[in-house]
């Protein structure tokens, strides 16, 4: 009787870990950035890089006319910020609203008000030109921040 109730609880345990979607999954993107996201181009902008950390989604593209734009959103409320951005010859890309800065690479997302960083988070995953096309969604392990993440900024809620 008690293996019985073993192989049922088994089996159902089973069956309702195939029936739910993985929260560890990577985003879903493609060359224009993530798919259903804000942090995406669209034509006829291009995507020249775009990334993820624990906590956000960034694209930036560039318009038909060499003009920049910032695309980001947090993860954890889908707050959006698109505004232009602006192209380093060191391969960073920064963006500005209401004070704070947003500075991209390809190893990590910073904002900052004026010298001051507020938090720096490193890329889980990172695309541009330079690099290879993204695989296609893989399951990844992802952590909780130990901490607890500050409220949104004032230039993050709401947003173009």
């Amino acid at each position: 009787m008690y293996t019985t109730r073993l192989a049922v609880v088994a089996a159902c345990s089973a069956l309702l870990a195939a029936g739910m979607p993985s929260a560890t999954a990577a985003p879903t993107s493609d060359g224009q950035g993530f798919v259903d996201s804000v942090a995406r181009c669209t034509a006829p902008d291009m995507a020249v890089a775009f990334g993820d950390t624990e906590t956000s989604r960034v694209a930036i593209c560039k318009t038909p006319g060499g003009q920049y734009e910032y695309r980001g959103v947090r993860v954890r409320d889908g707050a959006k910020l698109i505004v232009p951005a602006t192209q380093s010859g060191d391969g960073k890309f920064v963006a500005e609203n209401d004070g704070i800065t947003y500075t991209v690479t390809a190893s990590s997302l910073a904002v900052s008000a004026g010298n001051q960083v507020i938090r720096e988070e490193p890329m889980v995953d990172f695309h541009s030109p330079q690099t290879p096309p993204p695989p296609a969604a893989t399951s990844t392990p992802t952590t909780t921040p130990a901490a607890p993440l500050p409220p949104p900024l004032p230039a993050e809620e709401g947003g173009g």
